[in-house]
């Protein structure tokens, strides 16, 4: 059976969680700074209507606030567990291994969060999060077992999970 999973909540590792915050702290502080001189010197040089430097340092100072806030957000929504490990039931952190059912193709996700990923650039897959109705069929089952969930399309859909392991192991 599923356990129950705060729909707001962003589960990490404390990896994933240190990674970033270290990101937070360098937006924050020396990213910012930076800009703020960009900007600045791009002001000193005169006409702002035809300045590109400045328009250019603005923009990216808009996507560097926009990034501190999202940390900041998820930063204060996340949950820092232990990652799993190999033979734990289904939770976040594990790449599950499922074949729905009607096809004998098996299909790889990653039950958890997208910051996990970018601990590893060279990782590509889907990501679902355990509140998702894929993620809430199967978290808590075991290789061999069976899941069933409604899909946004209404349909019910049913799957085996043939697979189960921590991510990065």
């Amino acid at each position: 059976m599923s356990q129950p999973v705060e729909s707001n909540v962003i589960w990490l590792t404390q990896e994933a969680n240190d990674r970033l915050q270290e990101e937070l702290d360098h937006l924050r502080g020396p990213a910012r700074a930076d800009l703020a001189a960009r900007i600045g010197e791009a002001r000193d040089e005169g006409d702002l209507r035809e300045n590109g430097g400045y328009h250019a340092a603005k923009e990216e100072q808009g996507k560097a606030e926009a990034r501190i806030r999202q940390l900041e957000d998820m930063l204060r929504r996340a949950e820092v567990g232990e990652p799993p490990k190999p033979g734990d039931p289904i939770g976040p952190g594990m790449v599950v291994a499922v074949k729905f059912a009607g096809d004998d193709k098996t299909e790889e996700f990653l039950l958890g969060s997208r910051e996990l990923l970018a601990l590893d650039d060279s990782v590509e897959m889907d990501v679902y999060s355990p509140q998702s109705p894929l993620g809430s069929a199967v978290r808590g089952l075991d290789v061999g077992e069976f899941a069933s969930y409604d899909a946004p399309n209404g349909q019910t859909v049913t799957l085996e999970i043939v697979g189960a392991k921590p991510f990065r192991s």
